[in-house]
């Protein structure tokens, strides 16, 4: 899916294979990908009027990609065919890591809300009252999984429920289906899958797309700690004056002359508007990463003595650096 999701980029985008430092300079074209969260459709009718706004802004044409899968995004900004992308914070933090990205800016939910909450949710008529209910039926059950490199569906259930229950879905249940929410939501309400995660965030573009309340027909499992607003990242080579206008353009994005339509054009996208941001928000997924990493090195039986105990050692003093970074933010 990889493969077939980063050629479509490359043939919908051959303007992508010129070197963004040529395609700053003549004015002609800059990608921003979307990640997968649901079909392509609705991310476009909501995204497009704001892609253009950036188009008008730069004074360059804004093209959107929206991919199939998380990591055809991450992909293509590590190969330069994406230059900016609205991202989950796992994603974002694959992008930081891997693809050359830099977080400049935050969404704000339409309550003002600096973050989101994943979910486990249930039709309304499940017989499954709560997560210890899913978990002594498990072999029973059918989930909706999130995608790999999604943070709410994927990095915060497994650690803060599955792995605080001890407990890995791909052995849990009959059968794991991985999908975005959108379809995961949709599969609840159908009865297509037993149990699924979402997040909040999705509940309320349902709402938008279908005016229908989806608190009214599932049961909500779990949910988990606030999750830190979906970042926006570019690449860190783009052009320090052309980052400088990315950023202007997001953070002022519904309070300057044209604030009524540019409001307008958030409500859909579920958004109050976007705040500046740095990499530091990808603390609390890395913690997770890495308290996944140390549980699984503590449970490796073919690991043993100075070795095992190297890479505990390694784990903890990455961990104890970002409780640094976490205090001194907080601050």
């Amino acid at each position: 899916m990889l493969r077939r999701t980063f050629v479509a980029l490359i043939a919908t985008g051959a303007a992508g294979a010129l070197s963004l430092p040529a395609l700053a300079q003549e004015g002609k074209t800059i990608t921003m990908g979307f990640i997968s969260t649901e079909t392509s459709s609705n991310l476009k009718s909501a995204w497009q009027p704001v892609v253009d706004d950036l188009s008008k802004q730069l004074g360059m044409q804004v093209k959107p990609f929206f991919a199939s899968d998380y990591a055809g995004i991450i992909e293509g900004m590590r190969f330069n065919k994406v230059q900016v992308a609205w991202y989950g914070n796992k994603a974002a933090m694959e992008a930081v890591d891997r693809a050359n990205g830099e977080v400049f800016a935050s969404v704000i939910d339409k309550d003002g809300n600096p973050g989101y909450w994943s979910l486990l949710i249930v039709n309304k008529d499940s017989d499954l009252k709560s997560v210890d209910d899913v978990i002594k039926n498990g072999k029973s059950l059918s989930y909706g999984a999130g995608d790999p490199n999604s943070t709410s569906g994927t990095a915060v259930p497994g650690h803060y429920l599955w792995g605080a229950h001890n407990v890995d879905p791909k052995t849990l249940f009959k059968t794991v289906r991985v999908s975005n929410h959108e379809t995961n939501l949709l599969s609840v309400l159908n009865k297509q899958v037993d149990v699924a995660v979402n997040n909040t965030e999705n509940f309320e573009r349902y709402r938008i797309n279908t005016g229908k309340n989806a608190y009214d027909q599932v049961r909500v499992l779990w949910k988990s700690p606030l999750i830190p607003a979906d970042p926006l990242v570019y690449r860190k080579d783009l052009p320090a004056d052309l980052k400088l206008k990315i950023k202007t353009f997001f953070v002022n994005y519904g309070k300057g002359a044209d604030a009524a339509r540019e409001k307008a054009n958030l409500a859909t996208l579920t958004y109050q508007g976007f705040r500046p941001s740095t990499d530091a928000q990808l603390v609390p997924i890395r913690q997770i990463e890495l308290a996944k990493e140390k549980a699984k090195i503590e449970s490796d039986t073919t690991l043993a003595g100075a070795d095992k105990e190297k890479r505990l050692a390694d784990v903890s003093r990455k961990l104890a650096e970002l409780d640094k970074i976490a205090a001194t933010s907080a601050q």
